[in-house]
């Protein structure tokens, strides 16, 4: 039709949208075969910092794409990337896939929370830092982040600082029968030790705020430039490191700073997975009851690991530590 002849027009030549589109949507994604792999580094706001190839000095700004949806990705994911992969500022390249997790740091607001929160992946170990006066050490915390590191598949290690103020022995012993690694990175302390432990491997740090953790990614990364908090007149921790960010380290690996926590939520752990972190007792509990806690008399009178005698027998009350703070949460 010609402009100006409406003669024969009404609304029956007007096409209507049905809102189903005009087209059908496809399942089909794109293969993206030329995806590039890369690790995430850091997470702001719908915004992630990813390393090529682990280069630490080849990083782009990435956002999600658009088939991913709600996926989340958090540091140390492995992803594929696409676009502008140039890392020029002001340009933006797309994480199409996530890769397997091979382990999980995980937790929940509190013990009655049903949602679980995933803050770190695919770290080989956690290291746990305490301080031993100035906040005074809180076993209760260490005990669950343990949980958190044995069912998420990672190695943890206890790392003491403020040695100058306290000694580390009286703390450190309350943890011999679990085979764990306890370190001491005070002020005065050579990191030699802390730094064999870490190079090559992807370790996340994890403490309550206050106790030198930053201090500690400071000497173990001195251009991190983390910021350092003070501690309260009632014995708490400032928050100063407020998003998770992955570090390199000089050596070979990563250090991952997570924020300064004050609770540990577990509600997505049962006892179960507690004990089958521990290789030795996990066939043992195959004998217990339905239902059974792996707590003992009186609570529970006929668990298998009461069977248990020698070594394994000191196991199982270490095991039944961590189950105790599970439970009284």
């Amino acid at each position: 039709m010609r402009p100006g002849d409406y003669g024969d027009y009404d609304e029956s030549d007007v096409k209507v949208r049905s809102g189903k589109g005009s087209r059908p949507r496809t399942k089909t994604r794109p293969e993206h075969a030329d995806a590039e792999q890369a690790m995430v580094v850091s997470v702001d706001r719908g915004r992630w910092g990813c390393v090529l190839g682990g280069d630490a000095e080849h990083r782009v700004t990435a956002m999600r794409a658009r088939e991913l949806g709600r996926t989340p990705i958090v540091v140390g994911d492995d992803v594929d990337v696409v676009g502008d992969l140039s890392g020029r500022t002001d340009t933006l390249a797309r994480i199409v896939r996530r890769g397997e997790r091979r382990t999980v740091l995980r937790r929940t607001a509190d013990d009655t929370d049903p949602t679980e929160r995933i803050f770190v992946a695919n770290a080989d170990q956690l290291l746990i830092v305490v301080a031993l006066a100035d906040p005074p050490p809180r076993t209760g915390l260490v005990d669950r982040t343990l949980i958190a590191a044995f069912v998420g598949g990672l190695t943890p290690i206890l790392c003491l600082t403020k040695s100058d103020l306290a000694a580390a022995e009286p703390f450190a012993e309350q943890f011999a029968d679990l085979d764990l690694t306890v370190i001491a990175a005070g002020r005065d302390d050579p990191l030699e030790a802390v730094a064999h432990l870490l190079t090559g491997k992807i370790t996340a740090l994890l403490g309550h705020s206050g106790v030198g953790k930053s201090t500690l990614v400071n000497r173990l990364v001195p251009q991190a430039d983390r910021a350092v908090g003070e501690v309260t007149e009632i014995g708490r921790g400032r928050h100063t490191s407020t998003q998770s960010v992955a570090l390199p380290l000089d050596g070979g690996g990563w250090v991952i700073d997570t924020p300064g926590i004050r609770s540990f939520g577990l509600a997505h752990v049962a006892a179960d997975d507690v004990v089958r972190a521990f290789s030795d007792l996990a066939e043992a509990i195959e004998d217990c009851p339905r239902g059974c806690g792996h707590l003992g008399p009186p609570a529970d009178p006929e668990c298998a690991l009461d069977t248990l005698t020698g070594p394994a027998a000191r196991r199982v009350a270490a095991a039944r530590r961590l189950l105790a703070a599970l439970r009284e949460g």
